[in-house]
């Protein structure tokens, strides 16, 4: 298993928290230089808060444990493509490589807000895009 698979399962386990929690099934994972800074998934239901996202949770925890704003060196795991707002904070953040798992074909920032990353970050798509993607939709069939 390469880095980015490892990764990536770590930011699955955290979709599967997000679910049992009855959130939307999205993790985070920040590493840098092969350390991980922050876990998180999506909490926006358990503190009534639309910006509780996945991502705006990873960076929030990774920035404090650094003890600075940009997290210049790190790289975003996160499940599923970045919203429009998640992807400015990615950019605001200076992370240099996002990788992520399925696209978002609806509310995907590739969409609404394709030059929000920092101009010189590199994007991964699809690394256990089926794992990630089967997710998604196996929590929105049981909420149906």
């Amino acid at each position: 298993m390469n880095d980015d698979e490892k990764f990536m399962r770590m930011a699955l386990k955290e979709a599967e928290q997000a679910a049992e929690e009855n959130e939307i099934p999205i993790g985070a994972v920040i590493v840098c230089q092969g350390r991980v800074l922050s876990r998180a998934h999506n909490l926006t239901e358990t503190l009534c808060d639309v910006t509780a996202h996945a991502e705006m949770q990873a960076i929030t925890s990774a920035a404090n444990t650094l003890g600075g704003k940009y997290l210049q060196d790190c790289t975003l795991y996160v499940t599923v493509e970045p919203c429009p707002m998640c992807a400015g904070a990615i950019g605001w953040a200076q992370i240099p490589r996002i990788v992520y798992g399925c696209p978002d074909v609806k509310r995907g920032y590739r969409e609404y807000a394709p030059k929000a990353f920092h101009p010189k970050a590199t994007v991964t798509v699809g690394v256990l895009c089926d794992e990630c993607k089967e997710l998604m939709q196996s929590f929105f069939r049981k909420r149906r």
